[in-house]
């Protein structure tokens, strides 16, 4: 191994964020729920042989067990293999079927899934007649588990409601609720969201049924994990307790263990730092198994580093590595050994303590010998998962010393092995590695192609994002979005001084490709199909003088790519950066709130007009171009366009503006004068618990402004506005507008996304899921939904991604709604001048738009941008 070089923290700064990404995928392997069980000999199945129990113990099928539980997948599928070659010779099938189910789970953990299907169709064959039920669920089980890793959640539900079947049958409840949990997985893979969390209250429920046992410990637990990460962070912490309070009557101390240490992955994801510690340090406490120890050992030094916690962190390094040390070689100790090397160089990279960037533990030959360690360690074990993760860590190392060569040829060794194997989740890492090191070597070309490969990847990822890989998931902002952010600035950077209409156009997508990212990690799964097919194709065909704009936030400029009608791409730039951005942005959204500070908001939403039109705006003046779409981007999307100021006039004053996620539209057409017919729902006063919303009375108004517009309307208002109603409406009213007046909040976090109902919140994956509940009754489409009175949340960098979240899953083509509360009055008044203009027909939605705050801007009253700019129009301008 060669030398490190010693420059390495000086780039500790640029390393800081993709850290977090191995740390947090190495966390999260520890945090594996509804796994399928190896499957076991019923034990009266020896009762009628003449086997010892020593020859039991040591049977073929016992030894591969023992090294699998080790993690010793290689050598478990060697011995297993061998097993199932006794067991055909003596024709014993039973025992034969069982080795096969074992041998497909060891090469699913392989990642060899041709081979793994191939043993567990054999064995599933050898089951046909047999009277050993159980045993055949738990190969179903395993069955089901490759078949949701192949992609066929679909046929994985089957498979499991099948094990689940028989496990009812022989009143194996254990059996049952692990059944259940993985049949909520495949719900939530294919985006039936709503199905997953009854399917995990069902389970809740039979298992508060049930009397305290260690199997209802385990089973409540899993549960809670599965809770964890479906996002349902409350629920979660509260079975989790349950399972630790079970766990300490019955004083198990393995459970125990295993519950703090959830629930410190609990407290963490919720932020709660000091009782997330706490947790971990009863977890490693309580553990008498090394590896689960060392487990919450980590877990607990990487968030002491995280939150700055030094003293700490000095005090717990010590017992670390000789921890370490007497673990046994198997994959969870190569991972361990990574995680450990990534916080002692987090903790090295930090300036800010000498004592540690000078410390033994810190020293890079030292984390370079873990490391290679960990390369030789798997190796060993034949485990190529594992050794391409070891591969790609010590390539990054390597990477931060600028030793481009070793760490271009570690990478490329263990995309090889990735690649091999089907193990995407690292692949991807691995092909991002190699495009940042092509690209620092002025290879273009190369590094074009290995982002585009790790897009791809990512793509063939996306239904797992919310099972498999949490550390995806959970971590977009580390591990994803920068992706995708460095794509983009590759492109643009390989055109040199004149664009390229090729790689503006691949830019463009690589941008609606994040936008379809970001929704997927809102969700917390792949709830969206993105299409290939782009939005000026819709502007060319049905709207000519349109206009889109791309702006993008790259690490040193402000990017902009702009479609006019019948042109190829431009694009244009500002040297800025995304602090800066996040600076302007953030005071112009404090003034725009304030009805006082006009002058301000001219001032300083002229600074952005500048950023996203002013090179263009004499072109989109001789092309007559009438409409703005926008796909912003960032902090970009928490203000509203139609505010931006041109030094004369606002924007809205020249344009209609709409916003898109940049997924294709779905048959984009006008609202047509005879079908406006509106599903309302109104409350004036939240429910006790949301009292700080405050009362919304002229919401009245806004019904009689809206039938006087000519609207048809079913009503909804005040205690008459529940879940429960809404839903039956919903499935039996005809209607292509929803109108909800009420308090609502938008967020970056779908769990803090809803619109408040007579009865409490509703949840936008729940108001997701119920409006498209009447896909099966209705055939009208909805086209349009007005969420009047919500809110992007204070604080919030990136709140209206949740607007832009509740907008597409609703599955509305069009969506009206406010980026703030607005004052009650001028809202009643905006909404009826909007429907009397969409009454009349051979307008646009957005033209619809661009009249009603035009009327609001003239009004006396209301010429302030915080009263007439707030609302915006998302998808279907037409």
């Amino acid at each position: 191994m060669k030398t490190i070089n010693r420059n390495f923290w000086s780039n500790s700064g640029k390393i800081y964020r993709l850290l977090r990404l191995f740390l947090y995928f190495l966390l999260s392997l520890l945090c594996v729920l509804g796994s399928p069980v190896l499957a076991v000999l019923p034990h009266n199945i020896y009762s009628s042989s003449s086997l010892t129990n020593a020859t039991i113990t040591a049977s073929p099928l016992q030894q591969g067990k023992i090294l699998y539980d080790a993690g010793r997948f290689a050598e478990a599928v060697q011995v297993l293999q061998q097993a199932a070659q006794e067991y055909k010779q003596k024709e014993d099938n039973l025992r034969l079927a069982t080795t096969l189910s074992n041998l497909s789970l060891a090469y699913q953990q392989l990642g060899e899934l041709t081979e793994a299907e191939q043993a567990i169709t054999e064995s599933l064959k050898l089951f046909e007649g047999s009277q050993n039920q159980q045993v055949l669920a738990q190969s179903l089980e395993i069955q089901g588990s490759l078949q949701l890793a192949m992609g066929k959640a679909e046929v994985a539900l089957i498979t499991w409601q099948q094990a689940g079947k028989i496990y009812q049958q022989a009143k194996n409840y254990s059996g049952v609720v692990r059944s259940q949990i993985n049949q909520a997985q495949a719900w939530r893979t294919q985006g039936f969201y709503r199905r997953a969390v009854k399917m995990l209250e069902t389970v809740n429920q039979q298992l508060q049924s049930q009397p305290d046992s260690l199997e209802k410990a385990v089973g409540l637990r899993s549960l809670g994990n599965a809770l964890l990460i479906s996002g349902n962070l409350q629920q979660s912490h509260e079975v989790l307790e349950q399972s630790l309070a079970i766990a300490q009557r019955l004083k198990s101390h393995h459970d125990m263990a295993a519950s703090f240490f959830s629930l410190g992955n609990n407290a963490r994801k919720q932020q709660r730092t000091s009782e997330a510690i706490a947790n971990y340090q009863q977890a490693i406490k309580l553990s008498a198994s090394p590896l689960a120890k060392i487990k919450a050992t980590l877990n607990h030094l990487s968030l002491l580093i995280e939150s700055q916690q030094l003293a700490e962190v000095e005090a717990l390094l010590p017992s670390i590595q000789s921890q370490l040390n007497q673990l046994p070689s198997s994959r969870a100790a190569i991972y361990a050994q990574i995680n450990y090397a990534q916080s002692l160089i987090k903790l090295g990279s930090d300036s800010r303590e000498k004592k540690f960037s000078q410390s033994p533990a810190t020293n890079r030959l030292q984390i370079a010998q873990i490391l290679a360690d960990t390369v030789k360690q798997s190796h060993s074990l034949g485990d190529r998962r594992a050794e391409a993760n070891a591969l790609l860590s010590l390539g990054y190392l390597y990477e931060q010393t600028q030793q481009w060569s070793e760490a271009k040829s570690l990478t490329q060794q263990g995309l090889i092995l990735a690649q091999a194997t089907t193990t995407p989740d690292i692949a991807y890492r691995l092909q991002w590695q190699l495009g940042r090191l092509l690209w620092r070597q002025k290879d273009f070309t190369g590094a074009i192609a290995a982002y585009d490969g790790a897009v791809e990847t990512i793509k063939s990822l996306r239904s797992d994002l919310a099972t498999i890989n949490q550390d995806i998931q959970f971590n977009f902002r580390d591990s994803v979005e920068p992706i995708y952010r460095q794509s983009v600035e590759l492109l643009l950077q390989s055109q040199g001084e004149k664009s390229d209409g090729k790689i503006l156009d691949k830019t463009r997508q690589r941008i609606e490709a994040l936008q379809l990212a970001e929704l997927d990690n809102f969700f917390q799964e792949a709830c969206l199909e993105g299409k290939n097919v782009l939005l000026d194709q819709v502007v060319d065909k049905d709207n000519p003088n349109a206009a889109i704009f791309y702006p993008i936030i790259l690490p040193t400029q402000l990017q902009v790519i702009v479609k006019l009608p019948g042109q190829h791409l431009k694009h244009y730039s500002t040297n800025i950066t995304p602090p800066e951005v996040e600076k302007v942005v953030a005071n112009l959204r404090k003034v725009l709130v304030n009805p006082t500070a006009t002058r301000a908001v001219k001032t300083q939403s002229q600074t952005v007009y500048n950023w996203l039109l002013k090179p263009i705006e004499s072109e989109l003046s001789a092309k007559k171009v009438d409409t703005l779409v926008f796909v912003l981007d960032g902090v970009l999307r928490n203000i509203p366009v139609a505010s931006l100021y041109d030094g004369q006039q606002y924007l809205i004053e020249k344009y209609a503006i709409a916003l898109s996620a940049g997924l294709q539209l779905q048959n984009p057409k006008p609202l047509l004068q005879q079908q406006l017919k509106a599903l309302f729902a109104g409350l004036t006063q939240p429910p006790p618990d949301f009292s700080h919303f405050g009362l919304l009375p002229a919401i009245k108004s806004e019904i009689d402004f809206i039938t006087s517009a000519g609207v048809t309307t079913t009503n909804l208002l005040d205690q008459q506005f529940t879940s429960k109603a809404l839903e039956k409406e919903v499935n039996s009213v005809p209607f292509n507008v929803v109108h909800l007046a009420t308090h609502g909040q938008f967020s970056s976090n779908a769990d803090q996304t809803f619109i408040l109902a007579a009865d409490g919140p509703i949840n936008v994956k729940q108001f997701d899921s119920l409006l498209r509940s009447r896909d099966e009754t209705q055939a009208q489409a909805v086209e349009l939904l007005v969420l009047s009175a919500c809110q992007t949340a204070a604080g919030d960098n990136r709140a209206a991604l949740g607007l832009a979240g509740a907008a597409i899953r609703a599955g509305a083509r069009s969506t009206l709604a406010s980026l703030w509360q607005i004052d009650d009055e001028s809202t009643a008044l905006f909404i009826g001048d909007f429907y009397r203009e969409l009454k009349k027909g051979n307008i646009s939605k957005a033209q619809a738009l661009r009249h009603a705050q035009l009327e609001i801007l003239k009004h006396p009253n209301y010429t302030a941008p915080s009263f007439w700019s707030a609302y915006v129009l998302i998808g279907n301008w037409l």
